[in-house]
């Protein structure tokens, strides 16, 4: 079987596929079309950032079974469309992680210290001692937003340093931010409290722009703010302004929306400190992505083991019939309950009834786990480090099973607790295949788990679904289906509308502004 690296890695790398018995081709820097014409001879492919394998590429590789990234960040491959053809796709999650989180305390120092602009300054010949007085890190807050593998070693080397640390993460729970010394704080509470903000978040549609004119309105003045994370969770333009006017007193970005970044005004101010996404870039780092991914392509093409997967569990070839539609409905419960449910969870227990009790729970349960980590995290979150990363923020997962499933032949409950309250939904396979979720909390409902949903907690009163179809019409936006449930007449009550196209703020804003509606939550699935 023939292997193509097509985006630089360590000649380590390329000798481990060699040993294998694989042969491989190093063919980098080649042009969309030059990869499209070539592809289909090819069983693995392993590219880093720079190669970007799109849908039309996935269609012509005839052959490919595997796709590897050296590196944790797989925004430049066609997921949905790997998947439709059953290529894996891995990454390599975690050998970059001390890199990044050492580029991201170099950033710290330099924006503290100003030690680039001083550099450059003796460089022309000039000693300007008074122009560059700097700030001390000791006793000073840092705000980290998103306490993942990088974000957690940033926290350790800041606590060493004497820095008092905050940090927001959606999936992070008090006891677990107790128990690392770290105390646990909203987003206007890192903004409004921090001295320094470093980001460590994946870019989503909820962090997307996060640090915008608004938030940094929120900022103390004289904030320092580093991003070694993705280009896109800052306004740029928002931020050159903001430290053109001396709110923010320096920054520092490895990253940005597009790179190399053309024209950008951000790289005139004097304030501004930069690197061109050298998070990674550390020989170490290479070297470790660059093995990783080369013995993880071998043991799929050479021995058939998945590791490191973000698109496919690791079961048995002869297992996958059975278990394949549970994982899905697991993974849709999971991903709904993360959107619906509020606050950090603490614990996570899967519940197996009926048929589902006497399936093989282990990858169905890391289903469940990714499906309610990934609408926050993406790309970071695979079926291989999702239960690391659950207990990475101190949630606890555990499995019940029982024979009977009630009404149904089979059943999976997720049961999610948090600080403040337990909340459950559960969901079954009808014709054993498709997924649908029956019950949220005390509701009986039947959703098919798939689009852009809207989840409404209303009044049961006259009107309120003639009303809600009538503010979406007047928007242009079909309703594809819609779910009811309730507690009693005239009670509590909640709408699940299944729409066309994702709603934007404005029409959300309009259905809120609806008599008896109470609350919406938006889905995407």
């Amino acid at each position: 079987m023939k292997v193509l690296v097509s985006d630089n890695i360590s000649p380590k790398g390329v000798e481990i596929l060699k040993k294998s018995g694989l042969e491989v081709d190093v063919k980098t820097g080649m042009k969309p079309e030059e990869l499209k014409a070539c592809i289909g001879e090819y069983s693995g492919l392993i590219i880093r950032s720079a190669t970007k394998v799109t849908a039309e590429i996935i269609e012509a590789a005839k052959s490919l079974k595997v796709i590897g990234r050296a590196g944790s960040g797989l925004d430049n491959v066609d997921k949905v469309a790997a998947s439709k053809k059953g290529i894996v796709v891995m990454n390599t999650p975690g050998g970059n992680t001390i890199t990044t989180a050492e580029h991201s305390m170099a950033m710290l120092f330099a924006v503290a210290r100003m030690i680039p602009q001083a550099t450059a300054s003796m460089k022309a010949g000039k000693w300007e001692k008074k122009k560059f007085m700097g700030v001390e890190l000791f006793n000073k807050t840092l705000g980290i937003i998103g306490l993942g593998a990088i974000g957690s070693q940033v926290a350790k080397k800041a606590q060493g340093l004497e820095m008092n640390v905050v940090a927001y993460d959606p999936f992070l729970n008090e006891e677990k931010a107790q128990a690392t010394g770290i105390r646990k704080a909203s987003l206007d509470e890192i903004f409004a409290e921090s001295d320094f903000i470093t980001i460590h978040s994946p870019l989503t549609p909820e962090t997307k722009g996060l640090i915008n004119a608004a938030t940094i309105a929120k900022m103390k003045n004289g904030v320092r703010i580093i991003n070694c994370a993705r280009g896109g969770i800052i306004n740029e333009p928002d931020l050159y302004e903001a430290m053109k006017s001396g709110k923010v007193a320096a920054a520092a970005l490895d990253v940005f929306e597009k790179e190399p970044p053309d024209n950008n005004p951000l790289l005139t101010l004097d304030n501004f400190i930069c690197s061109p996404h050298l998070g990674a870039s550390t020989e170490e780092a290479q070297e470790n992505v660059a093995l990783a991914v080369a013995e993880q392509i071998a043991d799929y093409l050479v021995r058939g083991t998945i590791r490191h997967a973000v698109n496919f569990p690791s079961i048995p070839s002869d297992q996958v019939p059975r278990l394949q539609p549970y994982i899905n409905l697991a993974e849709k419960l999971g991903s709904f309950a993360c959107q619906i449910f509020e606050g950090g969870a603490s614990e996570i227990t899967v519940e197996y009834l009926g048929d589902a009790a006497t399936i093989n729970a282990a990858p169905v349960t890391i289903a469940a786990i990714k499906g309610y980590l990934s609408p926050i995290l993406l790309e970071t979150v695979n079926f291989v480090n999702a239960p690391f990363i659950a207990k990475e923020r101190g949630i606890d997962i555990k499995e019940s099973k029982r024979s009977d499933a009630g009404d149904f032949f089979s059943k999976i409950v997720l049961r999610i607790k948090t600080k403040e309250r337990e909340s459950y939904i559960s969901g079954t396979l009808y014709s054993k295949k498709d997924p649908r979720v029956i019950e949220i909390d005390h509701f009986t409902v039947e959703i098919v788990p798939e689009g852009e949903l809207l989840l409404i907690y209303n009044n049961d009163k006259p009107g309120v679904i003639g009303n809600i179809g009538n503010t979406l019409g007047k928007n242009n936006i079909n309703i594809a289906r819609m779910h009811f449930g309730r507690e009693t007449a005239g009670g509590l009550a909640i709408s699940v509308v299944s729409l066309d196209e994702k709603p934007g703020p404005g029409v959300i804003n309009q259905l809120k502004g609806l008599p008896n509606i109470l609350s919406i939550k938006q889905i995407s699935l």
